[in-house]
């Protein structure tokens, strides 16, 4: 095969394929439909599957806003650093200490109001419960937040 006329389509980038796979992890954790997560991004349904095959065509904004919506917070650490290597330990330290949800977004209202696209009896792990006050705090009413609520934003240091 002459290598010239070989128009073989290049392979997306390992770190690309990993955001993917986070984002769709992420999405079903969450138990977010796509088609709700995609029109909350302001992207069309095509544009998030595209973005979690770790597709690089897909602009760099898609990808944030995909990200925003669920939570997550994206950082660029150099290659190697000594954040990476923590950050790594981190993520497999909470999965071999097998973090269990246990806040159930109905005991908190606002945490519900922030939450309506997840099931009100769904229980949510700590990380989870911060992404979402995170995320929507533009939409959190301090006003309406009982003694309860507020106990468990400051467990988790929100």
């Amino acid at each position: 095969m002459d290598i010239a006329t070989d128009h073989a389509k290049p392979q997306n980038p390992l770190s690309l394929l990993s955001l993917g796979a986070q984002i769709t992890a992420r999405r079903k954790v969450l138990k977010v439909r796509a088609q709700s997560c995609a029109g909350a991004a302001g992207i069309s349904r095509v544009t998030l599957h595209r973005i979690e095959k770790g597709e690089p065509s897909v602009n760099v904004g898609a990808y944030l806003q995909v990200c925003e919506v669920l939570g997550l917070h994206l950082v660029l650490l150099p290659l190697g650093s000594q954040e990476l290597r923590q950050e790594k330990k981190l993520k497999k330290d909470s999965a071999s200490n097998n973090v269990v949800p246990h806040i159930r977004i109905q005991d908190y209202p606002q945490l519900k109001a922030l939450a309506w696209q997840l099931k009100a009896d769904m229980l949510l792990t700590d990380d989870e419960a911060i992404g979402i006050y995170e995320c929507n705090k533009r939409f959190l009413d301090v006003e309406l937040l009982d003694d309860h609520e507020r106990a468990l934003m400051h467990r988790l240091r929100i």
